[in-house]
């Protein structure tokens, strides 16, 4: 059977849901209107159960076997930015030359979309009686990669085989990616009229020994194979005063952390607490915590800890995916990881479910203006993941 060829067929209709759901804005917490198209598409095309769970997670179900698979896409994205950088309409899609133009085509409303026309896929071309699949259109994870799948192993006992993670991967096979995590520091001080400085104790020149130390901390950091370096820079620098009139009492930066093998929470806290500057200005070290409430309402707090993970070559999800590739496109994939982090962290990071990525699109396009994706790609990505499912469900 020529999975490609029966992907192929489904295009015009996959293309269309497509610029549908880009044009529908659907930023973190707002994603209602976006989840109720692709669950309405989802009940069109045959799914044998869709629901909307309490997070506003959207999830289909094909098949009642005991092999589960996840396919899974967030349906959030960041914000379009500077529409003067824009040269089409972010949120009216169009298509160029073969290329799909919109906010969302590779971050990652193309996964999304090649992930929900996998299942029309599979149920015209026969789903295997051994596999229930189950296509997740996540909420949050732009401002909180992996809320949603923490919510989905712990509430709702969603536990599959293996998850397929549709983030853009330019149809290379990626098999795990750096963590992260987001730290403040902060320093106090004594406020006093700004007429006579000596009075008082300025929090933001306590706080500039540790910018300079934290700069070169992130140059000491050591690569390590194969996810290579980890990395730390100031995000954001704030102060706090009476007045404008008056010296900082208080100062915070925000930390972005990208951890490597072997980097843990415990590990990046204590490297911030041992510098220099640090002990002199006395200042805390806390580790942040996530908690803005869904579309739907619904708070599930977490600290911004997102654990590093990586799949070996050796696993037998890494060795399907690979099988599944050369029989689906006749050709040898490019195996890699990603530079940035998905929710990836909560399936395999947290939850030890062992997790590979595939999807249409480019990492670099992600939260750039003019962002897009080849048709081809979805029409592949979808072909993908059909083999997939078929690949995993054989011994």
């Amino acid at each position: 059977m020529n999975i490609l060829a029966e992907a192929r067929a489904l295009e015009p209709k996959l293309l269309q849901f497509m610029k549908d759901i880009i044009s529908i804005k659907s930023l973190s917490s707002e994603e209602g209107p976006v989840a109720k198209r692709i669950e309405a598409e989802m009940k069109a095309l045959g799914y044998d159960r869709v629901r909307v769970d309490k997070m506003g997670n959207v999830i289909g179900r094909m098949g009642k076997g005991p092999v589960h698979i996840a396919i899974d896409g967030h349906i959030d994205t960041v914000d379009v930015g500077d529409r003067n950088a824009w040269k089409t309409d972010p949120f009216k899609p169009i298509v160029k030359n073969g290329v799909l133009y919109g906010r969302g085509t590779s971050d990652m409303k193309g996964g999304v979309a090649a992930a929900v026309y996998a299942g029309a896929l599979l149920k015209k071309i026969g789903l295997p009686k051994n596999v229930s699949l189950f296509v997740t259109g996540t909420v949050q994870e732009e401002d909180c990669d992996g809320l949603c799948w923490q919510y989905l192993v712990r509430e709702e006992k969603l536990r599959p085989a293996v998850v397929v993670i549709t983030e853009p991967t330019s149809l290379r096979i990626y098999r795990g990616h750096r963590g992260r995590m987001e730290i403040e520091v902060e320093t106090t001080g004594v406020s006093c009229h700004g007429s006579a400085p000596e009075r008082g104790v300025n929090a933001i020149y306590k706080m500039a020994n540790i910018i300079k130390d934290i700069e070169q901390l992130n140059e000491r950091l050591k690569p390590r194979k194969p996810l290579g370096k980890g990395t730390v820079t100031i995000s954001h620098i704030r102060s706090r005063s009476p007045s404008l009139c008056a010296v900082a009492d208080g100062c915070v930066i925000h930390l972005d952390r990208r951890l490597t093998v072997g980097e843990t929470e415990k590990v990046a806290v204590n490297q911030i607490k041992a510098l220099p500057s640090v002990k002199k200005a006395r200042a805390v070290v806390r580790v942040l915590e996530y908690d803005t409430p869904s579309y739907t309402g619904l708070r599930y707090p977490t600290k911004k800890y997102f654990p590093t993970w990586e799949m070996p070559e050796s696993t037998r999800e890494v060795k399907k995916a690979r099988e599944a590739y050369k029989v689906v496109f006749q050709d040898e994939p490019v195996v890699g990881h990603w530079v940035f982090s998905t929710n990836g962290i909560a399936t395999a990071g947290m939850h030890d479910i062992p997790t590979i990525g595939f999807g249409p699109g480019h990492e670099h396009m992600a939260h750039a203006p003019n962002e897009c994706v080849e048709i081809e790609h979805l029409t592949r990505a979808c072909a993908f993941y059909a083999g997939f499912v078929r690949a995993y469900s054989e011994k």
